[in-house]
C-alpha cells in the first residue's frame, strides 16, 4: 500500500526542521559568547566582606612584667651596743609602729643617766653661785670697791660655770637617748622578719637584728616601653599620676588588683628603649608580698585623636609589613600598609595607614588583588564580623 504525504504532513515537517535549525544557531551563538568571555573578557569581581573602620575613644592596654616592692623597708639595727636581754616578737608577725622588738641590757645606760643627772645638779649649783658672785661684784664695782681685774675674773668664771652646766645638760640628753635606744622599736607598721640574733648576744650598730617591710599599700615596679610612655601623653609629664594600672600574680586569673601610676623615671634607657615606672596598689589582705613576680597591665586613654579599630582578619602580612585592602568608591581594592597596636575589646588598634570611615576587606582577602574590582558585602566591624565567609 503506497502512502503519499499530504500537504499538511509536508507543512509540519518543514516547521520542525526550521525550529531545529534556529535552536542550533542560538546554541552556537551562546557558546561563542562564552568562549569569547573566557578568551579575552573581564572575569567577574570576587565577592568579599567589607566593614567600615571604627573610630572611638578607647583605653589602650599594654602588658608588662614587674615586681612587688614595699613602700617602706628597713634593716633593724641596734643604735647602741649591748647584750640582748629579750626578743619580743614572733617572726613573720604583723607589728605596729612603736612596738618593742628587742630589749638591750639597759643597766649601763641607766647608770650613765644617773651620773649625769648628778653632774647637772652640781654644775647648775656652781653656775648659780657664779651668777650671784657676779651680781655682788657689779655692786662693788659701782662703789669702786673692787679692782677692774677682779671684776673681769669673776665675770669670766660665771660664764665658764654657765657653759659647764649647759654641757652637762647636753651630755644628760645624750645619755637619756642612749637609754631609750636600748629598747629597739618598730619604726613603722608592717610585717617583721625572723630574728637574726637571740638572747645573750652582744650587738652593736653593725649587726642586723631583723628586717621589716610595710604591707599596705605596696609598689609594683616595671619597665614600660617607649610607645606606652608616649601614649600616656600629658600624664607622663606629671609623673604618671592618674594612669590606671592593674596587676595579677602568677596564680591569679586576670588582673584583680587595681592601682594608679605614681612615678615615671626621668629618662628612657637608650640600651633597652624602656623607662622605669611604678604604681601604688592597695594590699589590705596582705597577699602582695614584696619580691613577688607580677603581671602588670597599663591602660592609657586614647582621646585625641580617637583610636581606629579594625578586625584582625582584615590584616595581611607582606614580609615584615602589615597591610589591609581598602575598597574605594569604585569598589576597587587599594593596598595599604598599616601600623598596628594592641587588641582592644577584640579589635586591633590601627596606629597609622587608615582614616575613619574607610571600608576595608575583612573576609575574602585571598581573592583580592591591588587595583582589581571586588563585589563588596558590608558587615559590621566587630570581633566576629568576619565569622561568616563571603559568598563565592
Amino acid at each position: 500500500m503506497n502512502l503519499r504525504p499530504t500537504p499538511l504532513m509536508l507543512s509540519t515537517m518543514a516547521l520542525t526542521l526550521v525550529s531545529a535549525a534556529l535552536l542550533s544557531l542560538a546554541g552556537c551563538s551562546r557558546g561563542g559568547e562564552a568562549m569569547a568571555a573566557t578568551a579575552g573578557g573581564p572575569p567577574p569581581a570576587p565577592p568579599v566582606s567589607v566593614a567600615v573602620v571604627v573610630s572611638r575613644n578607647v583605653v589602650e592596654q599594654q602588658d608588662f612584667s614587674g615586681r612587688i616592692e614595699a613602700i617602706e623597708s628597713a634593716q633593724i639595727r641596734a643604735r647602741v651596743p649591748g647584750t640582748i636581754d629579750a626578743v619580743q616578737f614572733k617572726p613573720g608577725a604583723l607589728v605596729k609602729k612603736g612596738d618593742v622588738l628587742f630589749q638591750i641590757d639597759p643597766r649601763t645606760y641607766q647608770a650613765e643617766v644617773a651620773r649625769l643627772e648628778a653632774a647637772v645638779a652640781s654644775s647648775k649649783a656652781k653656775a648659780d653661785l657664779g651668777r650671784t658672785e657676779l651680781e655682788r661684784s657689779k655692786k662693788l664695782m659701782a662703789d669702786n670697791a673692787i679692782a677692774q681685774r677682779d671684776f673681769d675674773e669673776r665675770a669670766a668664771s660665771a660664764r665658764q660655770l654657765e657653759a659647764g652646766a649647759q654641757a652637762d645638760q647636753a651630755a644628760l640628753a645624750v645619755a637619756r637617748l642612749n637609754l631609750e635606744y636600748a629598747v629597739v622599736r618598730a619604726p613603722f607598721a608592717g610585717r617583721i622578719g625572723k630574728a637574726e640574733v637571740t638572747v645573750g648576744n652582744l650587738v652593736d650598730s653593725s649587726v642586723v637584728l631583723t628586717s621589716l617591710v610595710s604591707i599596705n599599700p605596696v609598689y609594683v615596679s616595671f619597665d614600660g616601653d617607649e610607645s606606652t610612655f608616649l601614649s600616656i601623653g600629658g600624664a607622663a609629664r606629671e609623673g604618671g599620676k592618674g594612669v590606671k594600672v592593674r596587676t595579677g600574680l602568677t596564680n591569679e586569673s586576670g588582673f584583680p588588683h587595681e592601682g594608679r601610676l605614681d612615678f615615671i623615671d626621668n629618662r628612657v634607657d637608650p640600651a633597652s628603649g624602656t623607662v622605669r615606672m611604678r604604681a601604688v596598689l592597695e594590699n589590705k589582705d596582705g597577699a602582695l608580698i614584696p619580691g613577688l613576680f607580677a603581671r602588670v597591665q597599663v591602660g592609657a586613654d586614647i582621646g585625641a585623636p580617637a583610636a581606629l579599630l579594625i578586625n584582625d582578619t582584615a590584616i595581611g602580612t607582606d614580609q615584615n609589613r602589615k597591610y589591609v585592602y581598602v575598597v574605594n568608591a569604585e569598589n576597587k581594592a587599594e593596598y595599604r600598609v598599616v601600623q598596628l597596636g594592641p587588641l582592644v575589646d577584640g579589635l586591633r588598634v590601627a596606629r597609622a595607614g587608615l582614616k575613619p570611615g574607610e571600608r576595608i576587606v575583612v573576609n575574602g582577602l585571598q581573592r583580592v588583588r591591588p587595583g582589581a574590582p571586588v563585589a563588596p558585602e558590608v558587615v559590621a566591624m566587630s570581633a566576629d564580623a568576619a565569622s561568616a565567609p563571603a559568598r563565592q
